[in-house]
């Protein structure tokens, strides 16, 4: 057992005090007053460095040392290079802290104070809090925070970071191309940090996301030997670890030179309720357009940033909707049409393209951005009824009268397709669910699966697994979707909670379960269906 280990409780060792500093960006004088006195007084400083010997924040802190303390020097065992370790490099890295915590834990019982010096802040992308989490829980400990890296080269380039509401994302230049990407594209600023051999992907990942020009290259901020340059200008070959990508917002960015866009129109959907459930593509699209269209009710969960307008109004007048959004773009605006749930399904999406065909329309740009279904969220909250083939029908007769939408649905019945139920019932439209549930018991079980999710991903999410016989029509509204299960569709109740779902595997037993009643044999469906009505 280690000599931290033996250490139970920080009430027990009545031993000295870590402390984890944050040194700051380089500049000696760029600690905070505190970190200097803190370090002039301490029994030990430690410190990490590589193989070679040298600590840069030993030679930071330099100014506040005194004679007479104890120094302790925490030696890399690897950097960058291979290992023989049989652990691999997490292996002789995890070695390598625990040896290290149990050095300091040495002085710490013996009474100690024992300062970490870190570069930067102590709990930004830093060595010390290694340490920390292996100490603290048996020593008194408290962190000293430092200016950290990102705060020096925004300083360098001299230009505002972020402003008002523009967002902030810092990424390693580790992290994956694919991630890279999606972090450029998304946020309004970014800091890259961990550069050294990453350097030539992270640019390319910059490149391709069309932000290289934007961003400034910051090698050793704060120091006698700092550089800035525009991050296109860097020979690769001569970035060290020290050096950050910064790309300052664009409101006040002067390496940002907006090209002129032509106006167009992109109808996005929100997801079916939940904030987390709009996809970080849609974001991007509400952020850049300069006004929003749609229903009144959906805009609400829209929170327009400044200078954008918004264009509310009712539900019923979807061509006169994308009437007005097409004619916006046309004029030079970037619109923003907003759907609930995915546009492209029962959406406004169909509405604005089925418009735009139109020759008037035909040099207007038109985008679609999908976005999570109700039905998909429905079947999540269950687990999986769509597991298998499944069809989406709309129980609304506004646009199609009711015979049509009866004979798709015994279509799907007869096919023994799972069935997403959209639009059920609202004030105006109360006869058809009660319909459904005719057909439904004139054509399958009433013991087959049925699912009604209402609200999902929204405050007042219910959902309820029942059967077509014990199903209440009553219970629906505009606001519910419903799922009717295949015959292969089960419910099983399990300790962990119950889950809905249909095998994807198709077997001989649901060939032999025969649908009754009008998809009978008996009872056929009516002939000669075209392909419009299937």
């Amino acid at each position: 057992m280690s000599a931290v280990d033996n250490e139970t409780t920080r009430q027990e060792t009545g031993g000295g005090k870590l402390w984890g500093i944050g040194l700051g960006p380089g500049d000696s004088e760029l600690m905070t007053v505190k970190a200097a006195r803190v370090i002039s007084t301490a029994d030990v400083v430690a410190y990490h460095c590589a193989r070679h010997g040298n600590s840069i924040a030993r030679s930071v802190a330099e100014p506040y040392l005194r004679d007479g303390q104890t120094e302790e020097r925490l030696m890399y065992p690897v950097t960058t290079e291979t290992t023989d370790h049989p652990g691999g490099y997490q292996g002789a890295l995890d070695d390598f802290y625990a040896e290290s915590a149990e050095r300091l834990a040495v002085h710490l019982r013996a009474g100690r104070d024992v300062v970490l010096l870190a570069e930067g802040d102590p709990l930004f992308y830093s060595s010390y809090m290694h340490m920390h989490k292996r100490l603290s829980p048996h020593f008194d400990a408290e962190i000293v925070p430092g200016v950290t890296s990102v705060s020096a080269a925004s300083a360098a380039t001299g230009v505002p970071l972020v402003e008002g509401d523009e967002t902030l994302t810092v990424v390693p230049g580790t992290a994956a191309t694919e991630e890279l990407l999606f972090r450029f594209r998304s946020a309004d600023a970014v800091v890259v940090m961990k550069l050294g051999r990453t350097f030539e992907r992270v640019r390319e990942a910059l490149r391709e996301a069309g932000r290289l020009d934007e961003a400034f290259y910051v090698e050793r901020a704060s120091t006698t030997v700092e550089r800035v340059l525009p991050a296109a200008e860097v020979n690769p070959a001569e970035v060290p670890y020290f050096s950050i990508l910064v790309v300052p917002g664009r409101r006040n960015n002067p390496r940002f030179e907006p090209k002129p866009v032509p106006g167009e129109l992109v109808i996005v959907g929100l997801g079916p309720g939940h904030d987390s459930w709009t996809t970080p593509e849609v974001r991007a699209e509400l952020a850049r357009a300069t006004d929003l269209v749609g229903y009144t009710t959906y805009l609400k969960r829209v929170t327009p940033r400044p200078g954008q307008r918004v264009h509310a109004s009712d539900n019923r007048v979807e061509s006169e909707r994308a009437e007005f959004a097409l004619d916006l773009a046309r004029r030079g605006a970037r619109v923003a049409v907003v759907s609930s749930g995915d546009p492209g399904v029962f959406a406004m999406a169909a509405a604005v393209t089925e418009v735009a065909a139109e020759p008037q329309w035909h040099d207007v740009p038109v985008r679609v951005v999908p976005g999570v279904t109700a039905a998909t969220a429905v079947a999540a909250a269950v687990g999986a009824p769509l597991g298998h083939d499944f069809a989406v029908i709309s129980l609304s007769d506004r646009l199609k009268p009711w015979s049509v939408i009866e004979r798709r649905i015994k279509a799907a019945l007869a096919a023994d397709l799972v069935i997403a139920i959209y639009n059920p019932g609202s004030a105006s439209r109360s006869w058809q669910v009660g319909a459904l549930k005719h057909t439904l018991l004139q054509t399958v079980s009433p013991d087959r699966v049925l699912v009604l999710g209402r609200d999902v991903g929204g405050p007042e999410q219910t959902l309820t697994t029942t059967t077509v016989g014990e199903f209440d029509p009553e219970v629906v509204d505009m606001r519910t979707l419903l799922i009717i299960g295949s015959s292969a569709t089960r419910m099983v109740q399990r300790a962990a909670g119950s889950l809905v779902f249909t095998p994807r595997r198709h077997t001989p037993a649901e060939d032999a379960e025969q649908v009754t009643g009008q998809a009978s044999a008996e009872q056929p469906l009516e002939p000669s269906l075209g392909a419009g009505d299937v």
